[in-house]
């Protein structure tokens, strides 16, 4: 069977200084809030470009604490709306209805399935007070009039990051594109921890502040809290771990670049749909966390590749609208987004495939 992902295969590369770092931590006795950790969002930020990085618990986290900030700080208060893309990971809403505040489902470009920016303002009302972007699958999702909208309307624009770190647009990378950005280093991310980890950027100094209090129990100086704060916090040995594979991202990404192209070169099924790249002349826009068919014959395509030794995924099957979760929204008509839920299918795409399995999975799908 060829793997959707392989995390033994990739991590083995690295296993040498994973174990390293790992028994200097152990025996260092000091496993939260220390020097790793500081090491680790130095260099995020400068990987980044962004004033500030703080490492938190998870992706889902990080994009809570952004928006729990700007409560905190006065910028937007319960019952505001976030417009967000209606196709996004349902952890993206999740960070928003947590906070009590409104998502405002609009649909994806019909052809790069990020948010349709051009849909944008006529969803925009009073109580509007950010623009989620999500750069889904690894491809940057931004414009000069997602820019000129937010400044028109006095928006901030928060970026869901948990997808595409690396990807660039215009030289800057995302994560320094916005107000703020939220990451997930979940296992399976191209910057991928050892268990559960997140961070957030920013160049805003007091949002930077407000979040790291918050995510420390409310404190920014122990035993004393000015917000009722979480418990979200990048461990030491998390930190360690992904301050060894950041060195090595801008790598994996490359990798994962070169094989979309292949299947993009080679994949000629009829039926196949493949991803489109919004900017042809970046090839830094797109980092292929995902790499995304659309089928009508999903389901019987899917099938047909487990039985030939080939594991696909569905990213995503229900979208967040149809969620009993979000019974509220079940009426809501969103035809992309549905179409895209009941099309969509993950190919595998990482540096654990070797040029046999790329060339079963290419035939494979062409005599489907």
């Amino acid at each position: 069977m060829i793997k959707f992902l392989d995390l033994q295969k990739i991590n083995k590369e690295y296993s040498l200084e994973l174990k390293q770092v790992s028994e200097r931590i152990i025996d260092s006795g000091w496993y939260l809030l220390g020097e790793n950790l500081k090491n680790f969002e130095s260099q995020l930020s400068k990987y980044i470009g962004a004033k500030y990085a703080i490492g938190v618990g998870n992706g889902l986290d990080a994009l809570r604490l952004i928006l729990r900030a700007y409560i905190e700080l006065g910028i937007m208060q319960e019952g505001d709306e976030i417009i967000v893309p209606a196709n996004t990971y349902i952890a993206t809403i999740l960070a928003i209805t947590d906070n009590r505040l409104k998502p405002v489902f609009v649909e994806p470009n019909v052809q790069t399935y990020n948010l349709n920016i051009s849909l944008i303002e006529r969803n925009i009302s009073k109580r509007t007070k950010a623009i989620m972007v999500v750069h889904l699958y690894g491809q940057v999702c931004w414009n000069r009039q997602l820019v000129e909208l937010a400044k028109k309307y006095n928006l901030k624009i928060i970026e869901d990051n948990a997808q595409a770190i690396g990807a660039e647009w215009n030289s800057i990378k995302t994560g320094a594109l916005g107000d703020a950005a939220g990451f997930s280093f979940y296992p399976g991310k191209n910057l991928g921890a050892l268990g559960d980890s997140g961070a957030i950027t920013t160049n805003n100094k007091k949002l930077a502040e407000t979040i790291k209090a918050i995510a420390n129990y409310g404190s920014s100086e122990k035993y004393v809290h000015d917000f009722q704060g979480l418990n979200s916090r990048m461990d030491e040995i998390q930190a360690a771990f992904l301050s060894v594979k950041l060195k090595y991202l801008n790598v994996e990404n490359d990798k994962r670049r070169k094989i979309a192209l292949l299947y993009l070169n080679t994949i000629k099924h009829k039926e196949i749909k493949l991803p489109f790249l919004e900017s042809n002349d970046d090839k830094k826009s797109h980092i292929y966390h995902l790499f995304v068919i659309c089928c009508k014959r999903r389901n019987k395509l899917q099938k047909y590749l487990t039985e030939k030794g080939i594991q696909t995924l569905i990213h995503y099957p229900v979208p967040p609208h149809k969620q009993k979760a979000y019974s509220e929204f079940n009426e809501l008509h969103l035809p992309i987004t549905e179409q895209i839920a009941n099309e969509c299918l993950s190919l595998p795409v990482g540096s654990h495939l070797c040029n046999e399995d790329l060339n079963k999975i290419v035939t494979t799908i062409n005599n489907f």
